[in-house]
C-alpha cells in the first residue's frame, strides 16, 4: 500500500525540503577549489541541526536502518566527484577547478524526510562535460512536469528518458527515484526510463523523489571498496539532481526549493 500524504504532512516535509535546498545553496556559495569535501559536509550538518532537524544519511545502514555499525554512512552528505554517481564519502579530498560535485542531502524534520542533490560545476570543463550536467537537470524538470494528477508512473519515467535518450547518454539503471515520507525510501521506485508497464495512477498527496543519473558513457556502475561510492563502470563523467515534490490538484509541488 503507498501511502498518500496529508496536507500538514506535505507542510512539514516542505520544511526539510526548504532545509535541503539552503544546504545545496550553502555549498553553491562555498564552493571552489581547495575546499573539501568534509568541509562541505560540515557546514551542512551545521546548518541542518541549528535548524533543529537531523541528517537523514549520517549513520544510514540502508533499508531504512540507522546504528552505530562501522559499515554505517559517515557523513550529512553524499559528495561525488567526476566518475562518481552517488553515495560518494566526505572526507580529505580537496575539489580542483575543471572537477564536477555531485551533493546529495537529506534532513529529517519531525519524523519526516526531504531528499535533493545537485551536480555542481568547478571552473572550466570540457563542453561535453557541462552539457552532461544542464542536460541532466533538464531531464529532472521535464519528469517532475509529468508528475500530474491522472498520469502513470510511468510518464515520468518516460519524460526523464526522452530528454536523456536524444542526446546519447547513459541512463544509470541500478540506482532510481523512490516514494518518500517517514522513511527516506519508500515505494513505489520512480526509475529513470521505460520499463514497459504504465505504473501506478499518480493522485494528490503522492510524495516522490525524482531523481535522474545521467552518464557521458554507459549505464553499467559499480561499487567501490568502501562498498558505498557508486562510480561508473567505464570511468565516464556522471551528472545526478534530485528533487522531492507533491502531486497536488494543481500539479507537481517542488518540496526542496529554496
Amino acid at each position: 500500500m503507498i501511502a498518500r500524504k496529508s496536507s500538514r504532512e506535505i507542510e512539514t516535509m516542505r520544511r526539510a525540503g526548504r532545509l535541503v535546498a539552503e544546504v545545496l545553496a550553502l555549498v553553491e556559495e562555498t564552493l571552489k577549489p581547495g575546499v573539501t569535501t568534509r568541509e562541505l559536509d560540515q557546514l551542512a550538518e551545521r546548518h541542518i541541526r541549528a535548524a533543529g532537524a537531523t541528517p537523514s544519511f549520517l549513520g544510514y545502514l540502508g533499508g531504512g536502518r540507522y546504528g552505530e555499525d562501522p559499515h554505517a554512512f559517515k557523513g550529512t552528505i553524499c559528495a561525488s566527484i567526476d566518475d562518481e554517481v552517488v553515495h560518494g564519502i566526505p572526507g580529505d579530498r580537496a575539489i580542483r577547478s575543471g572537477q564536477i560535485l555531485t551533493v546529495d542531502v537529506g534532513a529529517i524534520v519531525d519524523g519526516w524526510h526531504g531528499d535533493g542533490a545537485r551536480t555542481f560545476i568547478v571552473g572550466d570543463v570540457p563542453e561535453a562535460t557541462r552539457a552532461l550536467v544542464e542536460t541532466t537537470e533538464a531531464a529532472l524538470m521535464a519528469g517532475i512536469a509529468a508528475a500530474v494528477p491522472g498520469n502513470r508512473l510511468g510518464d515520468i519515467s518516460g519524460a526523464i528518458e526522452d530528454v536523456a535518450t536524444p542526446n546519447g547518454y547513459g541512463i544509470v539503471r541500478q540506482f532510481v527515484g523512490h516514494g518518500i515520507g517517514t522513511q527516506m525510501h519508500e515505494e513505489p521506485q520512480v526509475t529513470n526510463y521505460r520499463t514497459g508497464a504504465r505504473g501506478i495512477l499518480l493522485q494528490p498527496g503522492l510524495c516522490l523523489a525524482i531523481e535522474p543519473m545521467l552518464t557521458l558513457g554507459r549505464e553499467a556502475v559499480e561499487v567501490k571498496p568502501d562498498g558505498w561510492t557508486v562510480v561508473t563502470a567505464d570511468g565516464s563523467m556522471a551528472a545526478h539532481f534530485e528533487h522531492t515534490i507533491a502531486i497536488t490538484e494543481q500539479g507537481p509541488r517542488i518540496l526542496t526549493a529554496v
